[in-house]
């Protein structure tokens, strides 16, 4: 019965972020919707870093920016407090998608809760479901997006960008910050010597 449930609400999870209009190429050049693409990432970087994770830490991972472009940056003021209140709305609005979904599969109230506050980034550094979470998204950070963050923003000093990959670094756990380095993530080669930098890594 759970692996059933587990696998309906998978099913729409998919579906949902299948539904994204934005169009992104993967590594192959196969054309994908932007964010069932990341649900994919989220998904595969956790089954390298926690296998032993359970069924709802694995829905929360999938659902980590489910229907995000139903939520625009644009749609909030181009301010540091229009930034707070958007990414704040944002966590809501992608654990009461997710909610919903896990609802639809027949998930008992006590485990949508459980993987809402993981989604809503619900006591990161205490809650360990939520760490797990924070730890794979900034993984599939550093390995997928990171250097074409990097390439969208040609301005930034070297010292903002230290800045960013230190503060990136500060959210993962020790367990994560030793994954990274082990070498079970691809670093982007361009900015391994300035990762290696901002974290005095010799």
């Amino acid at each position: 019965m759970s692996q059933d449930i587990f696998k309906k609400a998978i099913e729409l999870i998919d579906a949902a972020n299948s539904g994204d209009p934005n169009q992104v190429t993967d590594d192959n050049g196969k054309l994908w919707p932007k964010e069932l693409l990341y649900s994919y990432r989220m998904s595969e970087i956790l089954q390298r870093y926690a296998p032993e994770a359970d069924d709802i830490c694995q829905l929360a991972i999938r659902s980590q920016h489910i229907q995000r472009w139903k939520s625009p940056r644009s749609a909030y003021p181009m301010d540091r407090i229009g930034y707070l209140k958007w990414r704040k709305d944002l966590y809501k609005f992608h654990a009461n998608t997710m909610g919903e979904l896990m609802s639809q599969a027949g998930y008992a109230a006590e485990d949508i809760e459980r993987a809402k506050k993981m989604v809503a980034k619900v006591g990161i550094k205490s809650n360990p479901d939520t760490q797990l979470l924070e730890d794979v998204a900034d993984l599939v950070f550093i390995e997928y997006y990171l250097l074409d963050f990097a390439n969208r923003h040609p301005d930034y000093s070297e010292d903002k960008w230290i800045e960013i990959i230190q503060k990136t670094w500060q959210k993962m756990s020790d367990k994560g910050q030793q994954f990274a380095l082990s070498g079970a993530i691809k670093l982007p080669e361009p900015l391994v010597p300035l990762i290696n930098k901002a974290l005095g890594v010799k």
